[in-house]
């Protein structure tokens, strides 16, 4: 699950190279399954027994994994993902006879050839022997993305990365049992009940290759395997033992030294140098697993809340794990990204997508989860804003209907809008078309129906027609087979009534078959009234009866329905602008860019995201005239206005012009605005000079 932060800015240059999941607003919790991977499902694992060894000085994993898995069809080859860095060294069936395979690494499988056919229904265990060095991201499953890495360090082995085989990832629920052996001086995180055990005298026996091409079969091993070396060499080792025995998602596995902090049923496992923050984590942590407990039914189970690198994920989640960024730890609690990892132990995790057709099931609800919260936390306000990022994600790229995912690659910007934001306004509309009461009992009768299972669309929308007097065939088909939003305009005139005034006008859009009840707020000369009106089709006429001479009448005030503006234009096309940079686009991003100026000329946000690209294209006076306007602009959000300032002390900086740079710092600092440490970066370099180069290898 990836977002884009439009509330927020990009701090350095550096981080707008990085890949596109690493920019997010509020995170993400990121499982996904890679575009090649097809709905058929040929087999199933039921289960994991997983040996890892671990030398983080080498970043080299070796590990033996014994999988047991049913046939869901006639199978006579079975795949499994594996990341590319790692190498299957001998795969053997249940007998023990070594078995033919091959490496395809354009998508990160194995695929394993059946001596005789197995039919469907029938289970059996494959054994799969592998090693490598997870030191990077250049064979990762998502180009650019490091999801698996040992180090000294931190270690971490997400689900994501495929460290071990996999199939049917994120969709396929599975119970294990994962040992891990490493230096004694790490701690070790994962998944179900924990134990830790004794020291391990050798990593598992390595055979000679059995995968060496890419995609052909390599001949089986002769002679005797030879025995690995040691684990650890010259460090005391010890193993922790995870054994998850209801079938779900675990698998992955954090590691290092930690300074574990427990507040009621939170675990919270943060670095030494942010230990003095873990109590307030765990509280928040706390208070929004009550509170999504209170919405979606009791999960008992205890939750780990567990700091990663900045090298990987922004935030993600496990079974009864939830991970956040050393950069998204700070003393203000980030309780957004919290709220959405810990959202999807009950979606994603508990209830999980039959397919990928049905991810919004998991990302969807999450996002939509984590509004809830930050309406029960900050009100009605902090909800609108929150709709309004969705809205933003929903229409951006708006090209393929909710219901057809897996037409988009998993990891486009365009499936995680669609899957999480898309997703999160159909249940925030879904909402108003039942109302408060209705809804909560939906979500929690379907949530509680099918904890430890999947579910798919159709499950849902059977519970959200359950009490309703007529189908919700028209709302579902609406959002989740159709593309598009209306554009409301109206038209209206004011007649003197016996005791007030009448209204009559006509509600306006350009989609034939749209359908859904939309509020009319009417501003009049004394109370502000409200009226609910059934649009249908592309005229609705409506009748409002006022007191008062009515002066405004607005159309959908609290954005309870997904609609185009000329603002969500604006948005949307920020949006694809900061994609485009992601994946290099520069000149694609600038247009993107320019097409929210003409909406809005005065955009603060537009500006500052053209004077990122001249940045990046290192054309510093384009760029700073372009932080110039962000700042002579409409001001929003209010971060571009320090951050405008710190990016044009560093563009003096490089220019050799010392005092002017000053000058912009301590105007930075004047704002009190320390969004995203803009203060901080401020003060970090009025003691010394901003250094292109060096910030650019850091």
């Amino acid at each position: 699950m990836i977002r884009f932060a439009l509330s927020s800015p990009t701090s350095r240059a550096l981080h707008l190279r990085t890949t596109l999941a690493t920019i997010v607003a509020v995170a993400l919790v990121l499982l996904a399954i890679p575009a090649h991977a097809a709905d058929r499902i040929r087999l199933r694992v039921d289960d994991y027994q997983i040996d890892a060894f671990l030398t983080p000085r080498a970043h080299k994993l070796q590990a033996t994994a014994k999988v047991k898995f049913t046939a869901m069809e006639d199978l006579n080859i079975a795949v499994f993902e594996l990341n590319n860095a790692l190498r299957p060294t001998r795969v053997t069936d249940a007998t023990g006879a070594v078995l033919s395979a091959e490496r395809v690494t354009q998508d990160s499988t194995v695929r394993i050839s059946l001596p005789a056919t197995l039919p469907k229904g029938q289970q059996t265990t494959m054994t799969f022997e592998y090693e490598g060095s997870l030191d990077s991201a250049d064979d990762s499953p998502v180009p650019g993305l490091k999801l698996a890495y040992v180090a000294e360090d931190t270690t971490y082995l997400l689900y994501a990365g495929r460290w071990f085989p996999v199939s049917g990832y994120g969709t396929n629920r599975f119970t294990s049992t994962i040992k891990v052996t490493l230096p004694a001086f790490l701690t070790a995180i994962g998944s179900g009940q924990t134990t830790v055990g004794g020291a391990a005298t050798a990593a598992p026996t390595a055979a000679a290759p059995l995968l060496t091409t890419r995609v052909a079969k390599a001949p089986k091993p002769t002679g005797p395997a030879p025995t690995a070396a040691p684990a650890t060499p010259g460090f005391p080792t010890k193993t922790f033992t995870f054994v998850s025995t209801k079938a779900g998602f675990p698998g992955t596995i954090i590691a290092g030294q930690f300074q574990e902090t427990k507040v009621q049923n939170v675990q919270v496992f943060f670095k030494p140098a942010h230990a003095g923050l873990a109590i307030a984590y765990g509280e928040t942590a706390q208070k929004e697993q009550e509170f999504f407990t209170s919405l979606y039914g009791p999960l008992g189970q205890t939750l780990r809340v567990v700091e990663i690198p900045d090298d990987s994920l922004p935030s993600g989640w496990s079974q009864e794990m939830a991970f956040i960024s050393s950069r998204n730890v700070s003393e203000k609690t980030n309780y957004r990204l919290l709220a959405n990892a810990i959202a999807h132990q009950w979606f994603g995790n508990s209830v999980s997508p039959a397919t990928r057709n049905d991810w919004w099931i998991a990302d969807g609800f999450s996002r939509y989860a984590e509004a809830r919260y930050l309406e029960n936390a900050a009100g009605e306000s902090a909800l609108s804003e929150a709709v309004k990022d969705m809205s933003v994600g929903a229409l951006a790229y708006d090209t393929v209907p909710l219901s057809s995912l897996s037409k988009l690659d998993q990891w486009s910007p365009e499936f995680q809008a669609l899957a999480m934001d898309k997703g999160g306004m159909v249940l925030h509309m879904l909402r108003w078309v039942l109302g408060d009461t209705k809804f909560d009992f939906v979500m929690k009768d379907f949530t509680s129906a099918h904890i430890g299972k999947s579910a798919n669309v159709d499950d849902f929308e059977k519970y959200a027609e359950k009490n309703e007097p007529e189908k919700l065939t028209w709302f579902f088909s609406q959002w989740l087979d159709s593309t598009g939003a209306p554009d409301f305009k109206q038209k209206y005139t004011v007649y003197r009534a016996q005791k007030g005034f009448r209204t009559v006008g006509e509600i306006q859009q350009d989609l034939d078959l749209f359908r859904m009840p939309v509020q009319l707020r009417i501003d009049t000369d004394g109370k502000t009234e409200s009226q609910r009106i059934d649009v249908v089709g592309t005229n609705s006429p409506f009748v409002v009866e006022t007191f008062g001479r009515p002066r405004r009448i607005v159309i959908d005030p609290d954005n309870r329905v997904l609609k185009n503006s000329g603002d969500l234009k604006q948005r949307t096309s920020i949006l694809r602008g900061q994609a485009l940079v992601q994946q290099g686009e520069l000149s694609e991003a600038l247009k993107e860019f320019q097409a929210a100026l003409d909406v809005n000329h005065n955009s603060s946000l537009a500006h500052y995201r053209i004077a990122e690209v001249f940045f990046l294209q290192k054309n510093y006076q384009s760029a700073a005239n372009a932080y110039r306007e962000a700042l002579n602009g409409d001001g929003q959000p209010k971060w571009t206005e320090v951050w405008a300032h710190v990016q044009l002390g560093k563009i003096f900086d490089v220019t050799g012009q010392r005092e002017r740079a000053i000058n912009e710092y301590r105007q930075a600092l004047q704002t009190n605005d320390n969004s995203q440490g803009a203060m901080d970066e401020a003060r970090k370099y009025l003691e010394k000079a901003y250094e292109k180069a060096k910030e650019e290898t850091n």
